[in-house]
């Protein structure tokens, strides 16, 4: 018990120092992270949820929102599909397996890819595209992730996450750490829930590549042509702190019900509220849910608005013979652009 309390101290101490660290300046930076598409929820049930429920996520999706409840995957092993429509008709599609070993905890790996489909190559020569050439930017994150059990009440997890962006002849590599802790029962309350998460630590990332190499034409003298490089600038992840509570109940032995809330903190973003509630129904084998969620970003100024407005979704688990089942959707709103559609299919053993 002293070594859960100490982990404790240690990732909310660790916590505190990144807040502190964000919040100076913070509003001066928006838009300038590197490898945004770390921000890219992933998963049904949570993003109907609007991204609320980093103290009760559990299984392969939490994987993404807060590393330690992989460490309460209900089943032996879990495999998982996530396919998204993303703005701007891209698609987002992610694939994770996970499998507990007894006293050790569990472990975990996932492949996050973003298809941006064919984009017309342009150029100073060629600026219409005449010549009928494409290309399609390539992103993949593959995230490995370990949690467990430190007691019946503390779990405790990180990911280790590769990054790589690949745009025509350029492209950039880096790694993030995330490390997160949940806590039920808290202050004695049965249902009572804390979700403590740090995402997306790590150096700044830099594009590098033939496609930066120009060539330059003297203006003066009989000089040949000379190639020069131009030196990309490097940028810092978008990390995050986030810390939640979630509270659930039990109406009837059939009905239970959840209310999440978290308080982001977004190095390169405005601090942002979350909200989300979740409504189960049980029967016999067969469990269907309700979700809504919405994010709340006081800072930004009139005129301008959040991206993203509310969501909501439903999801089905149904218990069959030697395997459990879940099927999840959810649709979240979009300023300018068509709202997200996601769609989740998850299998437990």
């Amino acid at each position: 018990m002293k070594a859960s309390k100490w982990f404790i101290s240690v990732a909310v101490l660790l916590a505190l120092v990144v807040l502190t660290d964000n919040g100076f300046g913070q509003s001066k930076r928006v838009g300038t992270a590197a490898a945004s598409e770390l921000l890219i929820p992933i998963g049904a049930r949570d993003m109907a949820l609007g991204g609320s429920s980093i103290a009760n996520s559990k299984g392969l999706e939490a994987m993404y929102w807060n590393p330690a409840g992989l460490g309460r995957m209900h089943s032996s092993a879990e495999g998982m599909f996530s396919s998204m429509s993303y703005i701007a008709d891209i698609g987002v599609d992610y694939g994770a397996v996970a499998g507990s070993f007894e006293s050790f905890g569990v472990v975990g790996l996932s492949i996050t890819s973003m298809d941006f489909g064919d984009i017309p190559l342009t150029t100073e020569a060629d600026p219409e595209n005449e010549s009928g050439r494409f290309f399609s930017p390539a992103f993949v994150t593959v995230n490995f992730g370990y949690a467990r059990g430190l007691t019946d009440a503390i779990a405790a997890g990180f990911n280790l996450k590769l990054i790589s962006e690949q745009i025509e002849r350029v492209s950039a590599m880096g790694f993030a750490v995330d490390i997160g802790i949940q806590y039920s029962g808290l202050v004695g309350v049965k249902g009572l829930e804390l979700g403590v998460v740090v995402k997306n630590i790590g150096p700044q990332m830099q594009y590098q590549g033939s496609g930066l190499y120009h060539t330059s034409l003297p203006t003066e003298g009989l000089r040949p042509s000379q190639r020069f490089l131009s030196e990309a600038g490097s940028f810092e992840l978008p990390s995050v702190i986030e810390i939640g509570l979630s509270y659930e109940g039990t109406v009837e032995n059939n009905l239970h019900y959840g209310v999440n809330s978290v308080f982001s903190n977004n190095s390169l973003y405005y601090d942002e509220y979350k909200l989300g509630a979740e409504i189960g129904y049980i029967m016999e084998e067969i469990e269907l849910f309700g979700r809504f969620g919405m994010g709340l970003v006081p800072e930004i100024e009139d005129g301008n608005s959040h991206i993203f407005g509310e969501s909501f979704g439903a999801g089905i688990h149904w218990n069959a013979p030697g395997m459990d089942i879940t099927v999840d959707y959810a649709f979240r709103s979009a300023e300018f652009f068509d709202g997200n559609n996601v769609f989740s299919v998850k299998f437990g053993f």
